[in-house]
């Protein structure tokens, strides 16, 4: 198995960033344009569209971020540092998520960065309360119906993924199994599991404050681009 491990933590990001940045470019632009809801051929009752195969590799990027973060916590040496960083980029990216998705700042439902921020916290949690069994159950419980019912994107699935990624880490067959029955409709994340199967555990090209800051802020910023685009070409 290890002989086909050959991705890095740097690459598994860029697969992540890449793949979400396919998704909202659907969910926020091709959903408005017409060449990209045209059929292109049809499996079944399913139209597949330009919009259906771009959300469809999307579906890769959310379980990439979960492991990705279960990882960095395994290894960061300052672990309050790296929640904050998390709720530092979950505020700042909240206006245009809002934006994106009301046109004005405000909107019900919370970036993705606030569930990564509570599945921090869960972790936390399980990590700290795991040799007292009933305060752990309590405490990750809370944060589960806390982040539920503060929206946060992907709701208290989003925050159990994390927490489910953190306890299988030593686990790779089980958290592929387990990992793809988490979600719905399982075919569509089979890419994400097979993907993390191939890490190697190492780092990779991204190092350093600058290129770890770069990566949290292309998030915030590449929604902005989509708003601005559909803004000229759909007028809201």
């Amino acid at each position: 198995m290890k002989k086909y491990q050959v991705l890095s933590g740097s690459v598994l990001k860029m697969i992540a960033l890449i793949t979400m940045m396919i998704d909202h470019t659907a969910a926020w632009v091709l959903s408005q344009a017409d060449f990209a809801l045209v059929p292109i051929w049809i499996v079944g009752k399913e139209n597949i569209t330009i919009y259906y195969i771009c959300r469809l590799i999307g579906r890769t990027a959310f379980p990439l971020y979960c492991f990705l973060l279960a990882e960095g916590f395994a290894y960061t040496k300052n672990r309050k540092r790296y929640g904050l960083n998390l709720l530092v980029f979950a505020i700042l990216s909240e206006p245009v998520w809002d934006l994106v998705h009301s046109g004005q700042f405000f909107n019900k439902g919370q970036n993705v960065f606030f569930t990564l921020f509570f599945g921090f916290i869960a972790m936390y949690f399980y990590e700290r309360f795991k040799d007292k069994k009933i305060l752990c159950c309590i405490s990750v419980l809370g944060v589960l119906i806390f982040a539920s019912f503060f929206g946060a994107d992907y709701g208290w699935n989003g925050v159990g993924l994390v927490l489910f990624m953190h306890v299988m880490r030593e686990k790779t067959a089980a958290r592929t199994v387990l990992g793809c029955c988490f979600f719905g409709k399982q075919w569509k994340v089979v890419p994400a599991f097979a993907i993390m199967n191939l890490y190697n555990g190492k780092r990779g090209f991204i190092k350093g404050k600058v290129g770890k800051y770069l990566f949290y802020a292309a998030y915030p910023l590449h929604i902005f681009v989509l708003y601005l685009i559909r803004l000229k070409y759909f007028g809201y």
